[in-house]
This record gives structure tokens, C-alpha cells and sequence, in this order.
């Protein structure tokens, strides 16, 4: 797809959301550039999901703005947002007995007129992802016999196929084994240096956000805590105010 120059991505001034009454996001401030891996990292139900939601166009803030490529993002139309952004849920469901290769070719939707079918060019990228996810193996079955992580992988791949400039991950490898885990997160890291993709993850994991992120922003309650570069952030006394706990970084 064709990029569009420019290093910002989104633009989040002053976002708040709330569900059924009660605050999830609030006095949300928050730069992203491209070509980076970003780590959203916090306890449970401080606003991780919600952030990914509202990057996404899922769900809309109660206040703020939210701008993506400096236009607001209710004015992109779904369809060539999706173009551009893809989200990997982190409970990845299919209500029907599709096989695996037509839930990724499903990634192609954005890029396809209506009643359009796959190109030559679309499958190509299809075969290329599923070998690289590794689910060509048993792209004829269906998506409701794979196991968790199975199932996590072709999310990924569906993903991937949208050759998105932007990856939303949502816990993305808590399905996973730790040898799948780290081979998934570094075919997308090489994407971000090689392809300039950027990445914005939600991960309960410190130490592969350690490993996986350039920039990391950190939750308590629905109000950013403490962003900056994973190196400069990443240290005991962010870590106990935000967990509640001691801990130790080793480099």
C-alpha cells in the first residue's frame, strides 16, 4: 500500500472515556510516530484495551481529540482506515466454521471492492504470511479445531495480510508458548526496521516488553503514569508505583 509521509501518527489531546458511567481513560496526552514498537503496559483494568480501541475507531472518547495522520479520526471512513490499521484482539473468536485460510484472506477485505475477489497479487501475500505465521500447514481447517495459540497465530496473519502501516496488538501472545512468543514478536520487530512498521502492543509482560518495545507507556487507572523510551522508563521506581510492587531491572 502506499505510505503517507509523515513521522506522526496520532495525535491524543486531553481523552477521556468512560463505560456505563464509570472512568476508564482520563486527561489521555499522547504523541505516537511511526516506525516504532510502542509497550502499553499497566495492571489490569488500567485502560489498556480501551487505548487500543480508541486508536482503532472501536470506540469514540467522551472528550478530547483524537487525530490520526492530523485528521480527526471520526472523519476517516472504516474502510481506508482499515487500510492502514489493523488490531490483533487478544480473545480472537470466529463464530463460523471458516478454514484458516479464509479467515487470513479476510485481512483483504479493506483492499478489495465490493464482490471483488482476491487477486493474483492478494494471494501471493497470503501464502507468504501463512508460511511465515506458520499455519500454512493446516490452512484447510477450521478456524473452531485450533487450539488458543493456533488460533492467535492466524490472528496475526489476518493482520498482516492488511499490510497495515500500523499493528495493534491486544495481549497478542498471552496464548502463546514462550519459543512462539518470541518468534512472532521478532518477525514483527523486523518489520518495524525493515518495512517501518509501527507497533502499538499491549503487554502484561515486562520482560518481553523489555526486549520487544523502543518506547513504552505505563497505565494506573486510566491516566498515563509514565512514557518515554524503554531504557529511560523502565525502572524500579515506575514499576512499583504503577504495580504496587519492588523490583529489580537488569540490563
Amino acid at each position: 500500500m502506499d505510505r503517507i509521509a509523515s513521522d506522526i501518527l496520532w495525535q491524543l489531546e486531553q481523552v477521556d472515556f468512560s463505560y456505563k458511567d464509570q472512568p476508564v481513560l482520563a486527561g489521555i496526552d499522547l504523541t505516537l510516530s511511526s516506525g516504532k514498537c510502542y509497550g502499553i503496559l499497566g495492571p489490569n483494568g488500567s485502560g489498556k484495551t480501551t487505548l487500543l480501541d480508541l486508536l482503532c475507531g472501536l470506540s469514540a472518547a467522551d472528550k478530547g481529540e483524537i487525530r490520526y495522520r492530523d485528521i480527526l479520526l471520526k472523519r476517516w471512513q472504516a474502510r481506508e482506515l482499515a487500510k492502514r490499521v489493523a488490531l490483533v484482539p487478544q480473545d480472537f473468536q470466529v463464530r463460523f466454521g471458516f478454514s484458516v485460510r479464509e479467515v487470513v484472506e479476510m485481512g483483504r477485505h479493506p483492499h478489495l471492492g465490493r464482490f471483488a475477489s482476491l487477486t493474483e497479487q492478494g494471494h501471493v501475500l497470503v501464502d507468504a504470511v501463512m508460511e511465515e505465521m506458520g499455519v500454512a500447514g493446516f490452512a484447510a481447517r477450521s478456524v473452531t479445531q485450533l487450539s488458543g495459540g493456533e488460533k492467535q497465530r492466524v490472528a496475526v496473519a489476518r493482520a498482516l495480510v492488511q499490510d497495515p502501516e500500523v499493528l495493534l496488538l491486544d495481549e497478542a501472545t498471552s496464548n502463546l508458548d514462550i519459543y512462539h512468543s518470541l518468534a512472532i514478536l521478532a518477525l514483527i520487530r523486523r518489520r518495524v526496521v525493515e518495512q517501518g512498521l509501527t507497533v502499538v502492543a499491549a503487554i502484561h509482560d515486562l520482560n518481553l516488553a523489555a526486549y520487544f518495545c523502543d518506547e513504552l507507556i505505563f497505565l494506573k487507572k486510566g491516566r498515563i503514569i509514565c512514557q518515554g523510551p524503554t531504557d529511560e522508563v523502565l525502572r524500579p521506581d515506575v514499576i512499583e508505583e504503577v504495580y504496587g510492587v519492588e523490583a529489580q531491572v537488569r540490563e
